[in-house]
């Protein structure tokens, strides 16, 4: 283990550590990414921790590791989990003895972690991750319809002008009031007019 004496052996090792750990929680692994990230963590830690600072370390990587996995099971927002992030992060910096050693461990964590993601290429991911991703298409077949779908059906029907019209206005047509707007014209109050086009819920009238 005397790498890791150099700040790219503990570069490397964290890189790899990270990179296994969280694949396992984003792909179904059967555990084994999960193995080889913990044996990286335990080398590394055991290198550097002493008795007095083992307590707070283990602190911050369980329990920012912890973080992530509830919000990613439960919350789904991504504020506890940036929180258990930045805490893991700091559990691997903190018992490197330089700064610049510190920085490149951070560093190392953050590309590894991101890094993870490739996995999803080549294993399945795991339930929980369809919470953070809309996959429905919001397509009317689903019942879903981002515009009024009744404006589809005032199409060719009439009806009259309630305000003037330069060119936007108001207009009845059975019974409902509806924002419309003519093609360019100028209409008088009380004038019958026919939908000549929808789009979205843009009303497009003419006189009849």
């Amino acid at each position: 283990m005397e790498f890791l004496s150099y700040p790219a052996g503990g570069f490397i090792v964290i890189l790899f550590a990270s990179c296994f750990l969280f694949a396992e929680l984003i792909v179904k692994a059967k555990g084994i990414l999960a193995i080889m990230g913990s044996g990286l963590f335990i080398s590394y830690f055991s290198y550097f921790l002493t008795d007095q600072a083992s307590p707070w370390i283990v602190f911050l990587l369980v329990g920012g590791l912890v973080l992530i996995i509830i919000d990613g099971k439960i919350f789904t927002t991504g504020i506890i989990g940036v929180f258990g992030f930045v805490l893991m992060i700091l559990g691997c910096a903190l018992p490197a003895p330089t700064l610049i050693y510190g920085m490149l461990v951070g560093i190392a964590f953050i590309i590894g972690s991101c890094g993870s993601l490739s996995f999803r290429k080549w294993l399945p991911t795991r339930d929980y991750l369809d919470k953070l991703t809309l996959h429905d298409k919001l397509s009317t077949d689903r019942g879903y319809n981002s515009i009024n779908a009744d404006y589809h059906d005032l199409v060719n029907k009439t009806g009259v002008t309630l305000t003037p019209f330069h060119p936007v206005g108001t207009v009845k047509i059975d019974g409902r009031n509806y924002s419309a707007v003519t093609d360019g014209i100028f209409l008088e109050k009380d004038v019958r007019v026919k939908v000549v086009s929808v789009d979205g819920t843009r009303i497009v009238i003419d006189q009849a």
